[in-house]
């Protein structure tokens, strides 16, 4: 029955008339009529691209893709004067990142639908994106990291957002040789606090921990509240081969940290002050406008100064994903070399802590008996396990890369229940709230790595994808293959319902407090200083003002700043500029937006609106006239005047 369900996907195959009744079945499930909105958001990170999208379920039509670690010229994020502060850091501009794994903030270890957060892994960072607006507002770069990957998962109030580092680096950094690693390199785990008004974010403190790698990390709940678990492999410490020489060791680590008693040591006044320089990037909604901040030091914690505050749990082998039941209860382990899913105990760990059943240490951090921190093991379920989520009826629902397939299994018992294929080697899989105390298990998302035959051939690669599988009975049932933005990694998912009724339809034009915004067309104005000129200008359907403006001269750097007047929900405008030397500006509601042109050589050149705004839209467009460099001719403007 599976195999003939999962063909009728296939091309060849779905011509076959018997296969019919399953796909309009399958069909119905995923239909949302037109004018009828989706079920639920996922909100899926696009990898490489540097960007998360958001798509409908159980539709999978994308929505949007929000621009957080990457420009992006159709927001001119990144591009425009009042965001290309948010991809400062450290290392200077950087307009891209390896964007990897969101969460959504949580009240009481429930989804409340505030903020999603998701981590930047090439250089490290963390954004914080608004659901109101659906906007980044915040990234906070992380120091004393390298690969940022066990992130960005947060605790059950959202009192924090972890970073953990892929790469164990020299902490500071400093010019020192390769193979001295051992010993010598630190893995930080970055605690990051989240203010529970606004959500501020703030470095807390860094936990530096062996130079192990770390890869995926949960909170507990519930139970365990006050928790936290980061998987780690290589604690062979090799530095090279990595693919042999981290691979030696039967058993490497789920890292059990108790954050509150670590917290409750910092706020004493415990841990040590050292030097770093990291960017915050805070984009403001009153302003319209980001700044950046460079930090100068750091609150590190050497886990050994607080006694009972980590752990180390045995893990079969090279685990790469972590992960938390809704209970609170179990801790999973997918060792990537394994063929078998470990499953820890959280109450059978807390008494092997209070009764000292350690197995030596690893740098002084007490390691506990694999089997006294034991609550089973899902045999042989498939091959490559790497990620597990849950649907809140008792089942979890884990990925297996080499086998290619998603399995259903019982937490308590351990035993198998179904699989499904994927099409092909899955990597994570997202339940909407699977990863909080309350999941909403009617779906189940694969994010899969290899698309092959699924689509129409578009050269060398083809689109990665995602697949939605029905588990609301007790088989799970594929629905549906959708293309994603990049390369998906994790997804959150969220009732719609939770989100729509705080969405912002557009930006109070009487509270906008942009520096250079024009609020009346009476403001309209075209201003000299020295070659830099700024023009002040206002848009509404279907003109700009002013749209004629003379006296400009080549060598000048003319910034357009352009306030949009409408006050009608989802009637942004665009503006873009003849040899503009960056993207178009698509400006929203009541919104400021600044780009510059530095004109070359004299002419006549137009702008025009690049969002199809009106009936009259082709006629929303403005010249401006650039004179030699030596010119004499006066800064003049004008709207519908001789």
């Amino acid at each position: 029955m599976s195999a003939t369900f999962i063909s009728c996907n296939n091309s060849e195959n779905s011509k076959n008339g018997d296969r019919g009744a399953l796909a309009s079945s399958a069909a119905e499930k995923t239909y949302v009529a037109p004018g009828e909105h989706d079920e639920f958001y996922a909100f899926i990170s696009g990898g490489f691209s540097g960007q998360l999208s958001v798509y409908g379920l159980p539709s999978g039509r994308l929505l949007k893709v929000i621009p957080v670690f990457s420009q992006d010229a159709e927001k001119a994020w990144g591009y425009n004067e009042e965001t290309k502060p948010m991809l400062n850091t450290s290392h200077g501009f950087i307009p891209w990142d390896d964007a990897h794994h969101p969460d959504i903030s949580q009240t009481a270890g429930k989804l409340d639908g505030r903020w999603v957060f998701i981590n930047g892994n090439n250089t490290p960072r963390i954004a914080k994106i608004d659901l109101t607006t659906f906007e980044t507002t915040e990234i906070i770069e992380v120091p004393n990291s390298a690969g940022n990957h066990s992130s960005s998962f947060v605790t059950e109030n959202t009192e924090y957002v972890v970073a953990g580092t892929r790469f164990s680096v020299p902490v500071p950094q400093r010019d020192m040789p390769i193979n001295e690693y051992k010993g010598n390199f630190k893995g930080a785990l970055t605690f990051i606090s989240v203010e529970p008004e606004e959500g501020h974010m703030d470095i807390k403190f860094q936990l530096m921990m062996p130079g192990f790698d770390y890869d995926l990390a949960h909170p507990g709940r519930g139970k365990s509240h006050g928790w936290f678990f980061f998987s780690t492999y290589n604690t062979e410490e090799a530095n090279t081969l990595m693919e042999v020489n981290s691979s030696q060791n039967d058993k490497d680590f789920i890292a059990a940290v108790n954050w509150k008693k670590i917290e409750e040591y910092v706020n004493n006044g415990g841990g040590k002050k050292v030097p770093a320089n990291y960017a915050h990037n805070i984009y403001d909604e009153e302003t319209h406008t980001a700044t950046s901040t460079m930090k100068k030091e750091v609150l590190t914690v050497d886990p050994l100064e607080v006694p009972g505050a980590v752990f180390l749990l045995p893990t079969p082998k090279s685990p790469h994903g972590c992960d938390v039941d809704p209970t609170g209860e179990y801790i999973i382990g997918n060792g990537k070399l394994s063929a078998d899913l470990t499953v820890h105990s959280y109450s059978k760990m807390i008494d092997a802590i209070e009764n000292e059943k350690f197995d030596g240490d690893a740098y002084g951090i007490p390691i506990l008996k694999f089997e006294d921190v034991l609550a089973g093991t899902v045999k042989q379920a498939g091959l490559g396990p790497l990620h597990t989520e849950f649907d809140g009826k008792g089942n979890g629902y884990t990925s297996f890369f080499i086998s290619s397939e998603v399995v259903k299994w019982n937490v308590e018992t351990q035993e198998v229940i179904d699989r499904k294929p994927s099409y092909y080697s899955v990597g994570h899989v997202m339940i909407p709230g699977g990863n909080s105390a309350e999941p909403f298990g009617k779906y189940v998302v694969s994010m899969n790595k290899i698309t092959k035959d699924r689509y129409l051939p578009t050269g060398p690669e083809v689109t990665h994808s995602a697949q939605l599988y029905d588990i609301s009975g007790e088989k799970m049932e594929l629905l549906l293959d959708f293309p994603t933005i990049g390369e998906p990694h994790y997804a959150a998912g969220i009732p719609a319902d939770i989100i729509k009724p705080n969405s912002k339809k557009i930006y109070k034009l009487d509270e906008n407090k942009h520096e250079h915004a024009t609020l009346s067309n009476g403001d309209a104005r075209v201003e000299r200083d020295g070659n830099e000129v700024h023009v002040y200008m206002t848009m509404i359907r279907s003109h700009f003002t002013p749209d004629n403006i003379e006296g400009i001269k080549v060598g000048d750097k003319v910034y357009f700043h352009v306030t949009n007047h409408e006050q009608d929900y989802d009637v942004p405008h665009g503006i873009s500029m003849i040899g503009a030397n960056t993207s178009e500006l698509l400006i929203m509601p009541g919104q400021t937006e600044t780009f510059v042109w530095e004109p070359k050589q004299p002419g006549v050149w137009p702008f025009y609106c690049t969002d199809f705004c009106s009936a009259l839209h082709q006629e929303m467009q403005g010249y401006v006239r650039v004179s030699p460099a030596d010119s004499n001719i006066e800064l003049s403007w004008s709207l519908g005047e001789d």
